[in-house]
């Protein structure tokens, strides 16, 4: 009995790794993208069992083995960039002046412990903050904080979960805020004059393929795309994109989006920093992302206590070293990746 309980969750460990590849957008297949770590972990976990506990006597028993012995490869392979054995994709900062030190938090809209995250932002002193999910109350209490220390800003306050705010000690040129696939999703793209080096800033927070919000990823995922083309157009210019992407750092879309807009991933080699959700030990994922071009460092990334939201907020500094941009440059996307980025627009 108990060993077709572990062959059962033998086969839905297989599936559950087979689910990610297939060319499908609906919600139920792209949510299994999120719990791959902890799907590693099960399978490591069945397969460990199996070996040791059970008498394997026929095929069966070598197919079941076989088969989660290559899901377990398979899902390893996909997670080891992100733990601290990878080598880092970016380097860290070979500066000891001061950075760009950035805030990015997703608040949780109903959230009304503001004070925590005022006392966040004060600890840390960012020079530029992104807070995701904000409405007009949220407006209010920022701004009765920091008007005075961040005097430039971008801020689209909506009622919809789907609010954004920016501000910056840096002042910011040619600020837009573009709805580049839905009338109600903001994103924010503006040139931020960091010591007077303009750097090709975009903030979003695209639907999850989850059904309370779209049924599929296709907006999410177009939207991820667009702004990968329009990031890769101006790539004279240094590029961050931050915000919540309701999407894992693994997954195929986002790894599509950093092949097109040759950005690079700070997590890379330093850890998973899982920022949702916040009040489960277990079920945790990275969705929150911060990607920059290849003239940047890092001199600190530090993943913050829980604010009352259900995301764990994000305190990043970044040195700027163009002079050191070969050692870490991409490679320009293939044709077939663009085809793919167009087709995923389309």
């Amino acid at each position: 009995m108990l060993k077709t309980i572990f062959r059962v969750l033998a086969i839905i460990a297989v599936l559950l790794t087979v689910f990610p590849f297939l060319a499908a957008d609906a919600w139920y297949i792209r949510m299994f993208d999120y719990p791959h770590v902890q799907l590693t972990f099960l399978t490591l976990f069945i397969l460990l069992i199996y070996f040791f506990k059970f008498e394997y006597k026929n095929w069966k028993d070598n197919i079941f083995l076989s088969a989660l012995t290559i899901c377990l490869v398979v899902q390893a392979i996909k997670i080891y960039p992100y733990t601290p054995f990878a080598p880092l994709e970016v380097n860290a900062s070979t500066q000891k002046d001061e950075g760009l030190k950035m805030y990015i938090a997703n608040v949780l809209q109903k959230n009304k412990e503001y004070e925590k995250v005022i006392q966040q932002i004060k600890d840390h002193k960012p020079d530029l903050i992104l807070l995701t999910e904000t409405d007009q109350k949220w407006v209010k209490k920022i701004n009765a904080e920091f008007s005075k220390n961040y005097k430039y800003k971008v801020e689209v306050p909506l009622p919809n979960t789907y609010g954004m705010l920016l501000y910056t000690k840096y002042p910011l040129e040619n600020q837009q805020v573009n709805y580049l696939i839905e009338d109600s999703i903001p994103s924010i793209n503006a040139q931020l004059n960091f010591h007077d080096q303009l750097i090709d800033l975009h903030s979003i927070h695209p639907k999850p393929p989850m059904p309370q919000h779209a049924k599929t990823s296709d907006n999410r995922d177009a939207e991820m795309m667009l702004v990968a083309k329009k990031v890769l157009k101006k790539e004279k210019l240094p590029a961050l994109v931050m915000g919540d992407f309701n999407d894992v750092a693994w997954s195929t879309t986002t790894t599509l989006f950093q092949e097109v807009s040759k950005l690079l991933d700070v997590r890379k080699g330093r850890g998973f920093f899982n920022t949702y959700d916040a009040n489960s030990y277990v079920m945790r994922w990275p969705l929150d992302h911060v990607f920059v071009s290849e003239e940047f460092r890092v001199q600190q990334i530090e993943l913050l206590e829980n604010n009352g939201s259900d995301h764990l907020p994000i305190f990043l500094e970044l040195t700027y070293e163009p002079e050191h941009k070969e050692s870490q440059q991409q490679e320009n996307p293939s044709s077939e990746e663009m085809e793919d980025a167009n087709q995923q627009m389309d």
